[in-house]
C-alpha cells in the first residue's frame, strides 16, 4: 500500500468521524513527484528539491535548473496542512504513544497493600507473586527509570541516524513482549528484568515520533500535531487508571496480556499506515547520485562522511541559551507533573476514604478528557502565536512560548486549590480545570527544541529532554521522603493534611518556576541561525 493510498485511507476515516475533508495537499504531491519521476522532499545545497532520472550531458554531474516554482519540504509546504493531512502521520504514532503509556503505567493499578479481604492473588500482582512495597517502589522507578534515562539520549543519536519507522516498530514489539513476559512471571526477579527491559524498550519511541513529526509536517502545524501526538500520556493515563476495572474482571495477568495485544495492533497499524522515513528517500538518490556524479560533486553536495559523533551534538544542542532555558523550564513541568501522578492518588484516598473508587473513574476522565483537550488546544493557540509574532516581525518560537507561560501559571492557583478542597466534588472540579490549563505546555515547548536545533539533532535534542523528565522521578521520591519525616513526627503517617501541604507548596512551586524559566528562554537568542547540520 502507498502513501497515497495510506493517507486517502486515514483521511477517509478522519473525515467520517469528524467531518474534516482531506485536502489532497499530500497526495497531490506524491502525484506529481511519480510523473516527474523524483522523490518529494530530497533537497539539495541549492534548493534543488527534485533528482531527474536522465544522466547529464557531461563528464561530470550537472545541476539542472531549478524550476520558478519549486517542489517543497514535507514540512515547508506552500498550502498549510489541514487535520486530513497530518492525520496518516500522527494517528498511528499516537497508538504507539497510547500504548507506551498504558504498558509502563499499568503497574501502579495492578497491586493493592490495603490487607483488606477483597485483595486476592487473582487481582493483586504483589501477593501472586510476593513482593513488598519497598520492592515494589524498586520497580514503579528505579527498574524503569535508570536504564529508560541512560538509553534516551542513544535512543535520539539513533533516530537521527537510522530509519525511525523501523525504530517506532521495534520498540513497540520490545515492550509488548516485556508486558507480555510480565503477565507469564512465575517470581519478582522476572517482573524485575521485564521492567527493566521494557524501560530500555520505551527510550526509542518518542525521539523517532518528534522527529518524524518535524520533518513530515509543516512548521505552521507543528505545534498541533505535537500536541496531538502528545495527548497519547492522557489517554494512555486514562486507560491505565481504568485497568481496574479490567482487573476486577479477568485478573491482573490477563489485563497485562491484552495491553500487550493491544501493543501488537499499533505495531500493525504503523508498519501499513506510517509514512517511510524520508531520510531512507534521501540515502537512495544519493547512492544513485554517487554512481554517476563526480566524486568532487558529491562530497559538496552532501555530509555524510563527516557527521558529528552524538557526544558533540548533545555540545551543541546545550549550547543553545533558548534551549538551556526550555530545558530548565521543562525539567521543573516533569517535576511538578510527576508529582501529581505518583502522589494525587494516594492523596484523595486519604483525605477522601469513601470516594476511592469513583476516583478512579473520575481520574480516568479528568486525565483523558481535560488533558487531551488542553494539549490540542494549546497546540492550536500556539501555532496562531507563532504565526501573529512572525507577521509582527518577531521571533515565532517567542509566540509560541506564551503558552507554556501562561498555562503555567494559572495552574499554581488550580492546583492549590484542589489540594485544599474540603469535598471530593470540588476537590474533582478544580483537578478538571488544573488539568484543562495545565497541559498545554508540551506540544509548543517540543515544537520550539525542534526548531531551534539542527536538521540532523532532533533526535538527540528529544532523547536529551525526555532525560529531563527521567531525572525529574526523583521530586516525587524526595517528597515521600518528606513527608515521612513530617508525619512520623507528627505521630500520624497516614496524616492527609501534610500530604496535601507539601504536594501543594512543591507542584505550585515547580510551576511558577517553570513559567519564569519558558519567559527567559523567550528572550534569548534563537539557534535556528546556527548552521544546521
Amino acid at each position: 500500500m502507498g502513501y497515497a493510498t495510506k493517507a486517502l485511507v486515514l483521511s477517509s476515516l478522519l473525515s467520517l468521524v469528524i467531518g474534516f475533508q482531506p485536502s489532497g495537499t499530500i497526495t497531490s504531491q506524491l502525484r506529481s513527484a511519480r510523473n516527474e519521476k523524483c522523490l518529494p522532499g530530497i533537497s539539495n545545497s541549492d534548493g534543488i528539491n527534485c533528482w531527474r532520472s536522465r544522466r547529464p550531458s557531461s563528464l561530470h554531474a550537472q545541476k539542472e535548473p531549478s524550476s520558478p516554482k519549486k517542489n517543497l519540504m514535507p514540512n515547508e509546504t506552500e498550502s498549510k496542512q489541514s487535520l486530513a493531512d497530518i492525520a496518516p502521520i500522527v494517528l498511528p504514532l499516537l497508538l504507539v504513544y497510547i500504548s507506551n503509556q498504558w504498558s509502563r503505567s499499568s503497574l501502579y493499578y495492578l497491586v493493592d497493600f490495603s490487607n483488606s479481604d477483597a485483595s486476592t492473588a487473582f487481582t493483586a500482582m504483589n501477593l501472586d507473586i510476593g513482593f513488598s512495597e519497598a520492592q515494589y517502589g524498586a520497580l514503579a522507578s528505579v527498574a524503569f527509570t535508570a536504564l529508560f534515562a541512560v538509553a534516551s539520549l542513544f535512543a535520539g543519536g539513533l533516530a537521527d541516524r537510522n530509519d525511525r519507522k523501523l525504530l517506532t516498530i521495534g520498540s513497540i514489539v520490545a515492550w509488548s513482549a516485556a508486558t507480555f513476559a510480565t503477565a507469564t512471571s512465575g517470581d519478582y526477579n522476572h517482573v524485575l528484568i521485564a521492567r527493566i527491559f521494557m524501560g530500555l524498550a520505551c527510550a526509542f519511541s518518542t525521539p523517532s515520533a518528534y522527529t518524524l513529526i518535524r520533518d513530515l509536517v509543516s512548521k505552521e502545524r507543528a505545534a498541533l500535531a505535537n500536541s496531538l501526538y502528545g495527548s497519547g500520556v492522557y489517554l494512555g493515563g486514562g486507560l491505565s487508571s481504568l485497568s481496574i476495572l479490567l482487573d476486577g474482571r479477568i485478573g491482573w495477568r490477563n489485563t497485562l496480556e491484552v495491553i500487550a495485544g493491544f501493543g501488537l495492533v499499533a505495531a500493525v497499524t504503523a508498519a501499513t499506515f506510517l509514512p517511510s522515513d524520508p531520510k531512507l528517500g534521501a540515502a537512495d538518490v544519493l547512492e544513485d547520485n554517487a554512481q554517476k556524479n563526480d566524486a568532487t560533486v558529491i562530497a559538496s553536495e552532501t555530509s555524510i562522511e563527516d557527521k558529528p559523533s552524538p557526544f558533540t551534538d548533545v555540545s551543541q544542542i546545550l549550547s543553545i541559551p533558548r534551549v538551556q532555558w526550555l530545558f530548565a523550564g521543562s525539567f521543573l513541568r516533569f517535576c511538578s507533573g510527576l508529582c501529581i501522578g505518583v502522589w494525587a492518588a494516594p492523596y484523595y484516598k486519604l483525605a477522601f476514604p469513601d470516594d476511592a473508587t469513583s476516583y478512579a473513574v473520575i481520574n480516568a476522565l479528568i486525565v483523558g478528557l481535560c488533558g487531551v483537550t488542553s494539549g490540542v488546544i494549546g497546540g492550536i493557540v500556539a501555532d496562531k502565536t507563532a504565526t501573529w509574532a512572525a507577521a509582527s516581525g518577531k521571533d515565532a518560537n517567542a509566540g509560541r512560548l506564551v503558552v507554556p507561560i501562561i498555562g503555567s501559571l494559572l495552574a499554581v492557583p488550580a492546583w492549590y486549590l484542589t489540594s485544599h478542597a474540603s469535598t471530593f466534588d470540588t476537590a474533582m472540579a478544580w483537578l478538571a480545570i488544573e488539568y484543562l490549563v495545565a497541559e498545554c505546555w508540551f506540544g509548543p515547548t517540543v515544537a520550539v527544541l525542534q526548531s531551534e536545533v539542527g536538521k540532523s539533532q532532533g533526535g538527540t535534542a528529544q532523547g536529551l529532554f525526555t532525560l529531563t523528565g527521567a531525572i525529574g522521578n526523583f521530586a516525587p521520591s524526595l517528597l515521600g521522603i518528606l513527608y515521612g519525616q513530617q508525619a512520623s513526627v507528627a505521630g500520624a503517617m497516614n496524616n492527609s493534611a501534610i500530604l496535601s501541604t507539601l504536594l501543594a507548596n512543591g507542584v505550585c512551586a515547580g510551576y511558577l518556576l517553570s513559567a519564569a524559566c519558558f519567559a527567559v528562554s523567550a528572550t534569548k537568542d534563537s539557534g535556528e541561525k546556527k548552521v544546521q547540520l
